[in-house]
C-alpha cells in the first residue's frame, strides 16, 4: 500500500510541486516537476520527434473511423434505444487495422501530381502518434453536431422547411467557430500545467498500455493484459443488461414494496421520480451521462453528489409536498411542458404554423405554461450555476488568470510537457485561428441572412451569440479542465434571445447553438489539444486532424439526418408510427420543450412578469454570491486545504444532468466514483495508477462492442428474447409519474377526490 506525502488531501486536488520526490525517467533529462499528482503518475516526459504523424495510415483510418461513428451515432440517436459509441471504441479497432497496413502494404512513396509534396504508403511500423491522431479524428465523428437537432426539431416537431444548403451551413459553421475561442484561449487552457483535463488521462493510460513494452510485474498482469481481461469481461456481460435482462439498468425495489402507492413510488423510481436507494448493475447507467465515474476526480464527486443530495432530497420534496408552483398537478420529474389542467401542452394552439411565429391570441385564451417542480428548479439552478462560475472563476482563479496571461505573452509556462513541446514543435499561428473565424462567421452570417431568412435569426443575433461565447470560454474551460464537469449556457442564450427577439423559436434554437455550442466545440477542441500536449503530437498536425475531422464529422451527421427526416414517415411520432417502430427521437423531445418554453412562449411569459416563475431570476444572484463565503473562509483558515475544494458551481450544478439522466444514474455515478477515486486512490495508490483509467477504458469499450454486436445480430431482426418481466427498460414504477393533486386526470393515474 502506498501513501502520498501531500500535505493536501490526496484524493482531492494535489497541486503542489515535487522536490524530493521527482522523477527523472532512464534516459531523460527531463525531471517529473508537473504540479498535478494525477498527471505525474499517468503521462510519461519522454518524446521522439522522429516519429512520422500525417501517414497514409493516418489519414486512411482517421477518416474512416470518423465517417463510420458520426454515422452510426446520429442513426442510433433517432431510435428508442440510443446508442452512442465514444472514440475508445476506433481508438481499440484501428490499432491492429494499423498494424496490418504495416505489416502488408508496399515501402512505395507516391508523388501528389503538380506539387513539390509526396508521401510513402508505407512509412514504417505503426506508431503511437499515429494512433492518437486517428482517436481525434474519431473523436470529431464521435461528438453530437447540436446543429442536427434544430434540424430535427424544425422539420419534425414543428413541420417547418429548411433549404439543405442553410442546414448544411449551419452544421458547418456551428462546429468549427469554436476553432477561433480555442486559438485565443489554448495559453491558458492547455499550455498551463494547472489545467490539466482529467478526461484525457483515462486516453493517455489506454495509449500506454496498447503500445508500450511492458515487463509484466510477478504475480500480476500488464496494463495490457489487464484491459484485454476487462474487455472481454464487459463485452461478455452486457448483453444481460442490454439484452436479456434490460430492467437491471434500473431497480427500484421500494415499487415492488409498495406497488399501489403513488407516494412511494415517487421517491424510489429510479427513472421517473427521485430515486431513494435504486441501483443498477450496468456500467452504462453509470457512466451515460456524466461520463466516466473513474475519470472524475475525487474532489469534483464529492462537490456532485453533494449538491444532488441537496436538491433532490431535501429541496424538491419540500417543494413539492408544499405544493410550490401548483407542483402535485404534474409530476414530480418530468422535462414535458404542461397546461393548466395537468394535460400535455398544445403547441398548436399558441404557434401560428404559416409565419412560425407566436400567436398571441390563441395563447391568450389556452393555458400557460406549466412545468414539473424539478424542471423549474432545473432552470433556477442552472441560472445560479452560470453566475457562480463567473464568480468562482474570478475569485479563485482571477489572480492566476492574471499571472498566466503575463506568463503567455512571454512564454514562461515552464512544466516538463510544456518545455518539450516547446523544444521539439512549432505551435500553431495564430493568424490560423484568426482566418477560420472570420471565415466561419462569414458562413454562420450567410446561412441565417441568406435563403429568405427561414432560422429567423439576423447579423446582430450572430454577433451577440458570439460574444456570449469568447466571454464564457475561459472560465468554463477552467472548470472544465479541473473538475471534469462542464457547464452549458444553453439556457442562458435562450432566456437572452428570448427577451430581446420573442416568438421565434428557430431563431431561439440558431442563438443558442452559436453561443452555446460553439464553446462547447471550442472546450472539446482545447480538450483534445491537451491531449496531444500529453502525448507529444506536433501542433499543426492536431490543428489539421481536427479540422479536417470536424468538417467530415458535420457533413455525416447533417447527411444521415437528412435522410432519415426526409424518408421515414412521422418520424419522431411515437403515436403516428406504425407498432414497433424504433424512430422515436427521445433526446430531441427535451429540445423541443425547451424551445417551445423560451422560443415560442418567451422567457418574459416563464420567467418574468407575466409568467409564473419568476422568482427563478433569484437563482442568478444565489449564485453570484455562494462562491464568497468560501473564498472568504479559505482565506480566513489558509491551513484548512479541504475548504479551497468547496466548488459552488460544481454543488449548484451537481443536479443539473436531470432530468434527462436519472437520479439512478447519480447514484452508480456516484457510488463507483468514491470507491474508485477516493477509497481505492487513498488505500492503494499503485493500483490505482496503473489501473484505473485502463478499467474505466475497458469497460467503455466492452459495452460498446457488445451493444453494437446485439443490434446488428439480433434486435434489428426483431429477434428480442422471450417476453418476461426483465425484459422492459423500466423499473416498473407506473405510478411515479401521476400527479396528486385532486381531479386531474390522467392516463393509468387514479384519480384523487
Amino acid at each position: 500500500m502506498e501513501h502520498s506525502d501531500s500535505s493536501m488531501d490526496p484524493v482531492l486536488y494535489q497541486s503542489k510541486k515535487l522536490d524530493s520526490d521527482t522523477e527523472t525517467p532512464e534516459g531523460s533529462d527531463e525531471v517529473n516537476d508537473s504540479p498535478i499528482e494525477e498527471v505525474r503518475l499517468t503521462v510519461p516526459i519522454t518524446d521522439d520527434p522522429t516519429l512520422p504523424c500525417l501517414t497514409f495510415r493516418t489519414w486512411v483510418l482517421g477518416i474512416l473511423a470518423c465517417i463510420f461513428l458520426a454515422f452510426l451515432n446520429q442513426f442510433f440517436g433517432y431510435r428508442q434505444n440510443v446508442l452512442s459509441l465514444t472514440s475508445i471504441s476506433a481508438q481499440i479497432v484501428v490499432l491492429p487495422l494499423g498494424k496490418l497496413m504495416a505489416a502488408s502494404l508496399p515501402e512505395k512513396t507516391l508523388k501528389i501530381p503538380a506539387t513539390n509534396w509526396s508521401f510513402s504508403l508505407n512509412p514504417g511500423p505503426f506508431n503511437l502518434k499515429e494512433h492518437v491522431l486517428i482517436t481525434i479524428f474519431a473523436n470529431s465523428g464521435s461528438n453530437t453536431v447540436y446543429a442536427v437537432i434544430i434540424i430535427t426539431i424544425a422539420k419534425a416537431f414543428y413541420g417547418g422547411q429548411l433549404h439543405p444548403v442553410a442546414a448544411m451551413l449551419l452544421a458547418q459553421s456551428t462546429q468549427m467557430l469554436g476553432y477561433g475561442w480555442a486559438g485565443i484561449f489554448r495559453k491558458f487552457l492547455v499550455d498551463s500545467p494547472y489545467m490539466w483535463w482529467p478526461s484525457n488521462l483515462v486516453q493517455v493510460s489506454l495509449f500506454r498500455a496498447l503500445h508500450e513494452v511492458e515487463i509484466r510485474p510477478k504475480g500480476g498482469v500488464t496494463r495490457l493484459q489487464f484491459f484485454l481481461v476487462v474487455l472481454v469481461s464487459s463485452f461478455a456481460y452486457y448483453i444481460v443488461p442490454n439484452y436479456l435482462f434490460p430492467s437491471i439498468t434500473a431497480l427500484s425495489f421500494m415499487c415492488w414494496i409498495w406497488k399501489d402507492s403513488i407516494t412511494a413510488q415517487q421517491i424510489g423510481s429510479g427513472l421517473n421520480g427521485l430515486g431513494l436507494g435504486s441501483f443498477a448493475l450496468d456500467w452504462s447507467t453509470a457512466a451515460s451521462f456524466l461520463g466516466s465515474p473513474l475519470a472524475t476526480p475525487g474532489f469534483a464527486i464529492i462537490n456532485i453528489m453533494t449538491g444532488f443530495f441537496i436538491v433532490v432530497y431535501i429541496v424538491i420534496p419540500i417543494a413539492y409536498w408544499t405544493n410550490l408552483y401548483e407542483a402535485k398537478r404534474f409530476p414530480i420529474v418530468s422535462a414535458d411542458v404542461f397546461d393548466a389542467d395537468g394535460g400535455s401542452y398544445n403547441v398548436s394552439r399558441v404557434l401560428n404554423y404559416t409565419t412560425f411565429e407566436f400567436n398571441q391570441q390563441g395563447y391568450d385564451g389556452y393555458s400557460k405554461i406549466n412545468l414539473s417542480i424539478f424542471f423549474v428548479f432545473t432552470y433556477g439552478l442552472s441560472f445560479a450555476t452560470l453566475a457562480a462560475t463567473l464568480s468562482h472563476v474570478a475569485l479563485f482563479h482571477g489572480r492566476r488568470i492574471w499571472q498566466q496571461a503575463k506568463a503567455s505573452l512571454q512564454d514562461q509556462f515552464d512544466d516538463v510537457h510544456t518545455r518539450l513541446m516547446k523544444k521539439n514543435y512549432d505551435p500553431v499561428p495564430q493568424w490560423w485561428f484568426y482566418t477560420l473565424l472570420t471565415l466561419v462567421i462569414g458562413l454562420a452570417m450567410a446561412a441565417c441572412e441568406g435563403f429568405n431568412r427561414q432560422l429567423q435569426l439576423p447579423y446582430w443575433g450572430i454577433l451577440l451569440a458570439i460574444s456570449l461565447a469568447l466571454l464564457f470560454t475561459l472560465p468554463v474551460g477552467v472548470i472544465t479542465a479541473t473538475t471534469n464537469q462542464q457547464p452549458g449556457l444553453n439556457v442562458i442564450t435562450e432566456m437572452i434571445l428570448g427577451y430581446i427577439y420573442p416568438g421565434k423559436p428557430l431563431a431561439n434554437l440558431a442563438f443558442k447553438t452559436y453561443g452555446s455550442v460553439s464553446m462547447g466545440q471550442a472546450i472539446m477542441f482545447l480538450s483534445d489539444f491537451k491531449l496531444g500536449h500529453y502525448m507529444k503530437i506536433p501542433p499543426k498536425s492536431m490543428f489539421v486532424v481536427q479540422l479536417v475531422g470536424t468538417v467530415i464529422a458535420s457533413s455525416v451527421y447533417f447527411g444521415t439526418a437528412w435522410l432519415l427526416l426526409t424518408s421515414i414517415d412521422n418520424i419522431c411520432h411515437p403515436s403516428l408510427l406504425p407498432e414497433g417502430s424504433p424512430w422515436t427521437c427521445p433526446g430531441d423531445r427535451v429540445f423541443y420543450s425547451a424551445s417551445l418554453i423560451l422560443g415560442v412562449v418567451g422567457p418574459l411569459r416563464m420567467f418574468g412578469r407575466l409568467g409564473l416563475y419568476a422568482k427563478t431570476n433569484y437563482f442568478f444572484l444565489l449564485g453570484i454570491l455562494a462562491p464568497v463565503p468560501v473564498w472568504l473562509f479559505s482565506h480566513l483558515f489558509p491551513e484548512k486545504k479541504w475548504i479551497k475544494l468547496i466548488n459552488m458551481p460544481i454543488i449548484i450544478g451537481g443536479a443539473g444532468a436531470m432530468p434527462i439522466a436519472k437520479a439512478v444514474n447519480y447514484w452508480c455515478w456516484g457510488a463507483m466514483g468514491i470507491f474508485f477515486n477516493i477509497f481505492v486512490y487513498r488505500r492503494f495508490k499503485g493500483w490505482w495508477a496503473r489501473h484505473n483509467y485502463v478499467l474505466s477504458a475497458g469497460l467503455d469499450a466492452g459495452v460498446a462492442f457488445m451493444a453494437i454486436l446485439s443490434y446488428f445480430k439480433l434486435q434489428d431482426k426483431d429477434i428480442n428474447g422471450m417476453q418476461w418481466w426483465g425484459l422492459g427498460i423500466d423499473d416498473h414504477c407506473p405510478l411515479a409519474h401521476c400527479p396528486t393533486a385532486p381531479g386531474i386526470k390522467v392516463e393509468g393515474c387514479p384519480v384523487f377526490n
